[in-house]
């Protein structure tokens, strides 16, 4: 005789679906003086809300572009794994970036592939990501902690709310009034109104070089070069 109660059934278990939790999205840009150059990575991170969670910003030294821009998607996943969060939407205005992370670029320089798979790495660790390319006049705010990360490693410290710096050119005097370089330094003794071979033979090339000194050494930005015996004019910046 069957039983008036049925038989009790099997609880069902239902999954909590991913990505539950809240997003949080970060914009970020990666910039060098130079390629390479003095680099740095900056980066606005903010809730859903549009609170702003947090602003990274960090000189990497004499980097190129892209291992800044790369360095600034390392320090938004580095920043939201830190602190608990899961779910991380990326802005970055390196479109190379950008694709080679959303796998229709290859990476195909050996430079950037350790930070390619670093990145890949830590993007496993979350349980939602994604990013997107946007043009620069939309990535203001990253673009300003990344050229105030420059200037903190080049020693240009600007006053709050002041934009970054633009390069000032400043012209060559049309007559060197540097003295001729000692011979106790191993330098040739200049006779007055005699050109060395050096100068009489080479000119500087036209225009404003630029360039930062580390250990009394002056080191050109970009591919810019002098030829040897040029006397040069340093004005601080």
């Amino acid at each position: 005789m069957p039983s008036l109660f049925p038989e009790p059934s099997e609880p069902r278990v239902v999954e909590s679906p991913k990505n539950t939790a809240s997003w949080i999205s970060a914009h970020c840009d990666g910039g060098a003086r130079g390629n390479p150059g003095p680099a740095g990575y900056g980066a606005l991170i903010q809730d859903e809300a549009g609170l702003v969670l947090a602003e990274l910003s960090e000189f990497l030294g004499l980097r190129t572009n892209n291992y800044a821009e790369y360095s600034g998607l390392l320090g938004c996943l580095q920043w939201a794994l830190d602190n608990g969060y899961k779910n991380l939407r990326v802005v970055s205005d390196s479109e190379l970036m950008v694709k080679q992370i959303q796998g229709k670029y290859k990476v195909n320089s050996p430079d950037l592939r350790p930070l390619w798979e670093e990145a890949r790495r830590r993007i496993a660790q979350l349980d939602g990501f994604q990013i997107s390319h946007a043009l620069r006049h939309k990535n203001k705010d990253a673009d300003r902690l990344a050229n105030e990360a420059m200037d903190r490693g080049m020693k240009r410290p600007r006053a709050a709310g002041e934009a970054a710096p633009t390069p000032r050119a400043t012209p060559y005097p049309s007559k060197s009034t540097a003295p001729s370089q000692p011979s106790s330094l191993g330098g040739v003794q200049e006779s007055p109104g005699v050109a060395s071979p050096a100068s009489a033979s080479q000119k500087p090339p036209a225009g404003m070089l630029r360039g930062f000194t580390r250990d009394g050494v002056v080191h050109l930005l970009g591919s810019a070069s002098l030829p040897d015996g040029i006397f040069v004019k340093i004005v601080p910046e």
